[in-house]
């Protein structure tokens, strides 16, 4: 689908989207590629957040990759776990949560620079969309990073459960993949041992379930962290920006004043011009009567001594 040009779409402004997607569709069709032109004219205007979700993707790829990256290692430490393994969850979680505030404060700057406003709202809704992407990581079925038409949900049950790397999943059988986690099934037990066997059955998987519980609280608690710190870094950038207008609007004002007085000083400075030139025109005069008078001294004085 064009893919350069379609990136270039997504890296305009929502109000030159429009306007720039049918040309390329007027564009396509010229050059014969009809079936491209259509799918492009179909492409809707992408909403602010995820426009600016988009221009994070576009021109901030260092502090978004991270965050994808950061999403992608707490998955797999998630199938780890699954599958009966120790890991490391809190790393991935604590760089997510650093990511996603630096990209959330990115986010609030590149709102202003473009004169939207900079509501809890549509900060929210950037926030979440960040997060679902985070969620997704490097997943194939992840929305597609720059080009995002609306704010991305966080994906539910069945879907976050096909993200979790299947290779290595305790009960795993045959090699078609699947794209949701197998529940954990009883183990067969011979009949001599099948009431022991039950037992210890219903207790691991009261285990599993309690230890599940636990995690499930505990990246419930990070996640709640994570958006307390995005909070607080949005109200701190909204902050900054307020005090940034107000010394904008201090140096208009001293910028009007000095306009002001530079005015009068050049309207004062050019009188002065004038009167001195009016003065050195009656000095030249002046001097020039002078000379007229000793001439006709000397020669009243000559006639005399004839």
């Amino acid at each position: 689908m064009a893919p350069d040009r379609v990136d270039a779409l997504f890296q305009l402004s929502p109000a030159e989207f429009t306007a720039a997607r049918n040309a390329l569709v007027t564009t396509l069709k010229k050059e014969g590629d009809g079936e491209t032109a259509e799918r492009i004219r179909r492409l809707p205007r992408p909403s602010v957040s995820a426009w600016v979700a988009n221009q994070l993707y576009w021109r901030h790829r260092k502090a978004f990759d991270r965050l994808i990256a950061a999403g992608e290692q707490f998955r797999k430490a998630q199938a780890a776990q699954l599958a009966g393994h120790s890991a490391d969850m809190r790393a991935p979680l604590d760089a997510r949560r650093t990511a996603l505030g630096e990209l959330t404060k990115t986010a609030g700057e590149i709102l202003g620079d473009a004169g939207h406003p900079h509501s809890p709202d549509t900060m929210r809704r950037i926030m979440t969309t960040l997060e679902a992407l985070a969620t997704y990581g490097e997943h194939p079925d992840a929305p597609p990073a720059g080009r995002l038409t609306a704010d991305v949900d966080p994906p539910g049950f069945e879907a976050l459960a096909a993200l979790v790397p299947r290779s290595g999943l305790r009960g795993a059988r045959g090699t078609t993949p699947s794209r949701i986690i197998p529940f954990n099934q009883p183990k067969p037990t011979t009949p001599g041992r099948q009431g022991a066997g039950a037992k210890e059955e219903a207790r691991r998987l009261d285990a599993e379930r309690r230890a599940k519980a636990a995690e499930a609280k505990k990246e419930l608690q990070e996640t709640e962290r994570a958006l307390a710190d995005a909070k607080r870094v949005a109200e701190q950038a909204r902050t900054a920006m307020k005090a940034a207008a107000s010394r904008a609007r201090a140096a208009e004002k001293a910028k009007a004043a000095l306009e002001a007085r530079f005015e009068k000083l050049s309207a004062e400075a050019e009188t002065a011009r004038k009167d001195a030139r009016r003065v050195a025109n009656q000095a030249e005069e002046a001097a020039q009567a002078l000379d007229d008078a000793e001439r006709a001294v000397r020669t009243a004085r000559e006639k005399a001594k004839d």
